[in-house]
């Protein structure tokens, strides 16, 4: 019972909300405690299960643990203080493959190229509908109707063709994948920063990534030092911009 006294306590309540919130937005330096293989090959598990349409979005994780790709990697970050102590900057890149191109991908999965039949059913399926989007539109809306009238095919959900659908598709499902990484992070009593800058095109030649790929967001993770908790930084006043009338 004086568990849940504590737990309806309101100021309790918002005093540790306004911890998470600070700590969430204010940790900008970690201490020196290496952060396990198994913990962030872990984390990564957890976000790839980010939710995305038919999940077929894929990443690539550049872990970077090297000091000297790390001190390196500093500049290109704008030498904010969460790069300059983090124990590992983990590079998150969104590929933007067609959508045909990440059906191939899926079904290369399975070992032995075997892949079981109703997998292959699923993407298989959606073959006839390539032509629902673009320039075909109307040619592949009869034929969703037409199929889905007589039962043939099930409803297939809409998928980006465009190169700039793709973008903003890997775009959103990518800081998903990130949350992810970062709640799994603090899970192992790790902590972690989402940088808010960074020079896209030094990064890339720093990783040796090829042109094509597109570097979405770049997570700063380690143990976080008590130091630097609540360091300085910007903010709006409230004075300024809050009105009650």
């Amino acid at each position: 019972m004086e568990n849940d006294s504590r737990s309806s306590d309101p100021k309790l309540v918002i005093d540790t909300f306004r911890e998470v919130v600070r700590s969430r937005r204010s940790v900008r330096k970690f201490d020196e405690t290496p952060l396990p293989d198994d913990v962030i090959r872990d984390c990564l598990e957890l976000a790839m299960l980010a939710p995305n349409s038919s999940n077929l979005q894929p990443w690539d994780f550049h872990v970077v643990r090297s000091p000297e790709l790390r001190k390196a990697m500093v500049p290109a970050c704008f030498g904010q203080n969460a790069a300059r102590t983090a124990q590992a900057m983990i590079v998150v890149v969104a590929r933007t493959d067609t959508w045909s191109a990440h059906c191939r991908d899926m079904l290369k999965q399975w070992p032995g190229g075997e892949v079981p039949k109703l997998a292959r059913q699923y993407y298989e399926k959606l073959a006839p509908f390539n032509y629902a989007q673009g320039p075909f539109g109307l040619f592949g809306l009869m034929k969703r109707l037409v199929f889905g009238v007589v039962g043939l095919f099930r409803p297939v959900p809409r998928f980006p063709v465009s190169p700039a659908e793709m973008k903003l598709w890997a775009t959103k499902s990518t800081a998903l994948a990130c949350e992810n990484l970062m709640l799994a992070l603090r899970a192992h009593g790790f902590d972690s920063c989402p940088l808010e800058g960074f020079d896209e095109v030094r990064i890339q030649k720093v990783l040796k990534l090829p042109r094509s790929h597109s570097v979405v967001m770049i997570v700063a993770a380690g143990k976080r030092s008590e130091s630097g908790v609540y360091g300085e930084q910007f903010r709006f006043d409230s004075d300024r911009f809050v009105h009650f009338l």
